[in-house]
């Protein structure tokens, strides 16, 4: 994932430093509104810890920046009702934007993390120059950005989703198939089409940012330990600890799909035998069920697709539960070796897989059961996401929010 949120460090002393201050007691401040929904300033000044006169000159910083709203008192309680600061609604959004295989999707979300507007194109992005499919992308953001319910609103930067291995740099370093963007920073590409919007740009793996969207945007009660394992065209997973996705060294970790699961597997895209993806991925589960026609996800074309599969599972084709045994059980021997090596008390199941859980859950928990080594007393969740196949995209548009969030003073001078 690229960086560039927020504002380089500083190194003079004394101003510098009450500057520093300032600016995370002012992320305190917002970060406490932002949980709370809505709070009252003495509230405000007793879930920080902060003065009563710190928060009130916080709160009108906040307000003056177009970040947080002041409303009218509540009635009814006992004594003089302080007036609630809650988040503007209409301040700034976080704009998100997917490449696929056979589709380009945006997304925008508000301070809130509710998603105000969305679109999908189905359009094949195979064998396209990389030049066309960043103009698609970049088309449909600039249609949903000048429709009714976020025309007018404010965009504080944007996230791109891509379905490969991608860099710290926001480099797409593979993608089997989508080989033409493959060395292009695609987000920059999409960024530049879209001049009129703030440079602050970001661009990560769809995996991770589905994963982000999971930790950000689902009612997880304090789930901030998880991998979140998803499979469209290929299989990947999200790494969160510690309420931070974990990325490893170069951006690439989390690529699941190329765990090594089957001694007699076929050769890989990635040159190995036996990963995990020619077990559980799409399109092993499509070919086993005799229901394959080249790739493709739900969100675009829908051909060959998780709703295929799940039709013929209801139905109970011999070959698609024989398939999906064997995959549930792969699955959990990958998950097995990921939470013996991370420590993750939890695993989500997301994408294709949240579709197709009932059919893949026994077979993953008896898995993790049998391999995972702290099982006995402290037994690994199954979890199914929420967030459909949405989540990638929701996930990139989050990211420019978070970065609000976490340092309201990069978005706007007046709160420096």
């Amino acid at each position: 994932m690229t960086r560039g949120w927020g504002q380089p460090g500083r190194t003079a002393s004394g101003p510098a430093r009450a500057e520093l201050l300032r600016q995370r007691n002012l992320a305190l401040a917002l970060g406490t509104i932002a949980r709370a929904g809505r709070c009252a300033r003495a509230q405000l000044a007793e879930q920080t810890g902060l003065t009563k006169a710190t928060v009130s000159s916080l709160a009108d910083v906040l307000i003056a920046s177009g970040l947080v709203v002041e409303g009218d008192p509540d009635r009814g309680l006992v004594g003089r009702p302080g007036s609630p600061l809650g988040l503007d609604p209409s301040g700034p959004v976080g704009l998100g934007v997917e490449v696929n295989v056979d589709y380009v999707s945006a997304c925008v979300v508000d301070l809130a993390g509710e998603v105000r507007a969305s679109a999908v194109l189905a359009s094949d992005n195979r064998g396209i120059d990389a030049r066309e499919v960043c103009e698609r992308a970049a088309r449909l953001a600039r249609s949903l950005l000048s429709s009714p319910p976020v025309s007018g609103l404010r965009v504080a930067g944007l996230g791109v989703a891509l379905p490969g291995l991608v860099d710290t740099t926001g480099v797409l370093r593979r993608a089997p198939n989508l080989r033409d963007l493959e060395g292009i920073a695609a987000a920059a590409v999409i960024a530049e089409l879209l001049p009129e919007l703030p440079s602050t740009v970001a661009c990560g793996n769809e995996a991770n940012l589905a994963a982000l969207a999971e930790l950000w945007f689902t009612d997880h009660e304090g789930r901030d330990d998880f991998v979140r394992v998803s499979g469209e065209i290929g299989v990947g997973a999200g790494i969160v600890i510690g309420g931070e996705l974990w990325q490893g060294t170069n951006g690439l970790a989390g690529e699941i799909g190329h765990v090594f699961v089957d001694p007699g597997g076929p050769r890989c895209t990635c040159g190995a035998r036996g990963c995990l993806e020619h077990i559980a991925g799409q399109e092993a589960l499509l070919r086993a069920a005799g229901a394959y026609g080249g790739p493709a996800t739900a969100l675009g074309s829908g051909l060959g697709s998780v709703h295929e599969l799940v039709t013929l599972a209801r139905s109970g084709d011999g070959a698609t539960l024989d398939a999906l045994e064997r995959a549930g059980t792969a699955l959990g021997v990958a998950l097995a070796a990921v939470v013996n090596v991370v420590d993750v008390p939890v695993v989500v199941l997301g994408g294709l897989y949240a579709d197709i859980a009932p059919w893949l859950a026994s077979a993953i928990v008896r898995e993790l059961e049998q391999r995972v080594v702290s099982y006995p007393w402290a037994p690994t969740e199954v979890a199914v996401s929420p967030l459909g196949a949405g989540a990638a995209v929701r996930g990139a548009a989050g990211l420019a929010i978070r970065a609000v969030l976490d340092d309201p003073a990069s978005w706007h001078p007046d709160t420096a």
